[in-house]
């Protein structure tokens, strides 16, 4: 019989201390897939803009597990019956909300495993983390889906107004330096009620609410979508994108073993899904369980002395912080500009010849702080009428911040 201590307390910089209250979270905790988040950064290559975004996926699982068990015990203060199983669960669905992360987080979505989100794979691989552990996850995994009755339970999980987007602007705030993303993450929870089965802020919450969603939009621009962040990921894609082609060229390239199946293989969701002969996780899933941004630093680094010319200069940039120049714009831009600095370009580098799209390119990002179309935030008032925030606030640009505001950028060597 195993008689460890399960219920620990964990030392966060930005929470404090953090209660591992349910035994099984502990045994989720201390399994391989959650353990592989620690060398996963939350902010994939903003560190190269601000110094101290270093922090790691892990962490972030924690946080937003602490601010669930806050919210839980506010919500049963007010009268609302969640149960231990109730409460295991939707601790459970937080913790393992973004297991399905793969190096960089979201600076390779859908470039490690092409055309896969990170919550593709999140699921199978709670899926198989269920079969372990006997099915014991499977309330969890109704919650995380939206299928279980209490609907408030998955809106703590995923929703405008959630626990993962409480943790992840503080803690981003925290690391980065950038105090615009501070917000009164405890004065919102106190002020989460539920009406109608429906996730709700009191209105005496509306004022962190708008700071809320202010600070997003801030951070998105500032941090997140900063163009030196934007410029980096492009290279990192791109670095990605040459050594796939010089691998199925057949090359010589020094890659892990794993991330040298994504670079050999192109992957569907139902290569994650279906299990092996011996009934073990499936190939793509049990590699993509053993990269993190270890494998990619290295064979960056490595690949900074191969020989094709296109992969070591990505390679080089990458390492050594020597990226591409990024102009921003509100509209596309000209044809002619990008064909003049594509000549230009060629004149200095004649050896880019029919490569030149790995450095001079062009493209956009977007993004809007609050949809009105999506599970909106809704402001209880004394009499028990539901506003929307977006007509509740007398101080938001709504139209501002639901609008999806979008950027062109076009990168060339400096």
């Amino acid at each position: 019989m195993d008689a460890t201590n399960k219920k620990k307390i964990v030392n966060d910089p930005v929470h404090g201390f953090i209660n591992i209250q349910h035994p099984i979270v502990f045994d989720l905790i201390e399994h391989p897939y959650f353990q592989r988040l620690r060398n996963i950064k939350q902010l994939g290559l903003t560190y190269l803009v601000y110094p101290g975004a270093n922090h790691n996926r892990f962490q972030h699982a924690l946080g937003s597990l602490h601010l669930m068990s806050e919210a839980i015990s506010v919500l049963r203060s007010k009268g609302h019956c969640i149960s231990e199983e109730e409460s295991e669960a939707v601790s459970i669905a937080i913790l393992l909300h973004d297991i399905g992360h793969g190096p960089f987080s979201h600076s390779l979505e859908y470039s490690i495993a092409k055309d896969i989100s990170h919550e593709t794979i999140g699921r199978c691989f709670i899926h198989w983390l269920n079969m372990e552990m006997g099915g014991r996850l499977k309330m969890a995994i109704e919650v995380f889906e939206g299928d279980y009755p209490k609907k408030f339970l998955h809106q703590l999980v995923s929703s405008q107004l959630d626990m993962d987007r409480l943790d992840y602007l503080r803690r981003d705030s925290f690391f980065s330096g950038v105090t615009e993303g501070t917000i009164g993450v405890e004065r919102i929870i106190k002020m989460l009620n539920v009406v109608d089965d429906q996730l709700v802020v009191e209105a005496k919450g509306i004022y962190s609410v708008e700071k809320f969603l202010i600070a997003r939009r801030l951070m998105y621009w500032q941090v997140y979508l900063h163009k030196t962040v934007v410029v980096a990921e492009q290279i990192l894609i791109k670095m990605l994108q040459r050594a796939r082609e010089l691998v199925r060229d057949e090359k010589d390239l020094f890659a892990t073993p794993s991330l040298r199946f994504f670079l050999k293989n192109d992957v569907s969701e139902k290569d994650f899904l279906v299990p092996s002969i011996k009934h073990e996780p499936s190939e793509a899933l049990s590699h993509f369980a053993n990269l993190d941004d270890t494998d990619l630093m290295i064979a960056a680094k490595m690949w900074c002395q191969h020989q094709d010319i296109v992969l070591s200069k990505l390679a080089e940039m990458i390492v050594n912080r020597k990226l591409l120049k990024i102009e921003l714009s509100g509209k596309p831009f000209e044809i002619e500009k990008l064909n003049v600095i594509r000549h230009q370009v060629l004149h200095k580098f004649p050896f880019f010849d029919k490569n030149i799209d790995y450095f001079v390119f062009t493209d956009s990002v977007s993004n809007n702080a609050y949809s009105s179309q999506d599970d909106t935030i809704k402001i209880l008032y004394n009499n028990g009428d539901l506003v929307d925030i977006a007509i509740a606030s007398d101080i938001l640009n709504t139209k501002a911040l639901s609008t999806e505001v979008k950027k062109y950028f076009l990168c060339y060597p400096k």
